[in-house]
């Protein structure tokens, strides 16, 4: 009789805490499935957005965030097969594509802040884009592709990536040839590749920044009329249906907090006491 009485007090513990919401403490502190999945663009991370954001969310919510740091493709094949619970990532098209997919959760993705691309070279410039296109972002990789300048691509299905090819594309162009370099490389390693080799590419305005690489490249082709250049964020919850898995509550409270009103000052101070200006400019819809 008393194994019978054990055994009852056992599965009623187990099924209050199976009803139990998953974060609730009650002070709005997050406990039980305390960690998140944030697969997002590498130029969140080199640009080091994140690294001065996250702490504030983590001491905020008790959530803690682990970030797998890989192109915007990569991330939305990730939130697809189920491994990764909330993305930040920086291709529109795409993105849309992924919502209307049903990859998302409902509220589909949110916009968050943006910044702007820019064409690097080195300092000497020896296609001479800065003299004769600095404003102009398809002359300028028309040029390089008839003076076959060398160019490293990302060629990973970045934002970045998606981006370059667009150009590509507009000026009816498919670069191939050796002064074309397909790195598959993240933003802040394609930079150093570029420095090392003296070479042309396309990067977030951010890690450009952030990295600190003047001494030898500069940027030769900026701030396009057309805005072309023009580079949005957005962030989306992940279809908790994809994985059992999925801690959507955690996915929430972060979608939630990158768009409130209080992340959104945050986002837009930094860089400005070491650049003079905001790196990104936040963006979201407040309601």
């Amino acid at each position: 009789m008393k194994k019978l009485w054990a055994a009852s007090v056992c599965a009623g513990a187990v099924l209050l805490c199976a009803c139990s919401p998953a974060g609730n403490t009650g002070d709005g502190q997050n406990s039980g499935n305390s960690e998140i999945i944030l697969a997002t663009t590498t130029s969140t991370k080199d640009s080091g957005l994140l690294d001065e954001i996250l702490p504030v969310f983590e001491k905020e919510t008790g959530y803690s965030v682990s970030v797998v740091s890989v192109g915007s493709g990569e991330a939305m094949t990730m939130g697809e097969n189920g491994e990764a619970d909330v993305l930040l990532v920086h291709s529109p098209e795409a993105e849309e594509e992924y919502v209307a997919g049903g990859h998302a959760d409902e509220d589909g993705r949110m916009d968050v802040m943006y910044n702007d691309f820019v064409l690097v070279g080195p300092k000497e410039d020896p296609a001479g884009i800065s003299a004769a296109c600095p404003d102009d972002v398809e002359t300028a990789f028309r040029t390089l592709a008839e003076n076959q300048s060398r160019f490293i691509s990302r060629s990973d299905d970045s934002g970045t990536h998606q981006k370059e090819l667009s150009v590509w594309e507009a000026c009816g162009i498919e670069p191939a040839g050796e002064w074309y370099v397909e790195a598959g490389a993240g933003m802040g390693e394609v930079l150093e590749m570029a420095n090392e080799m003296l070479a042309y590419t396309l990067s977030d305005r951010a890690t450009w920044l952030n990295m600190g690489l003047d001494e030898d490249l500069k940027i030769v082709c900026e701030k396009d009329p057309d805005g072309i250049l023009y580079n949005q964020y957005g962030v989306i919850c992940v279809n908790p249906d994809k994985n059992e898995n999925i801690n959507h509550e955690g996915a929430k409270a972060f979608q939630q907090w990158i768009v409130s009103e209080e992340t959104q000052e945050l986002i837009g101070e930094y860089g400005v006491e070491e650049y003079g200006s905001p790196l990104f400019t936040p963006d979201a819809q407040q309601e």
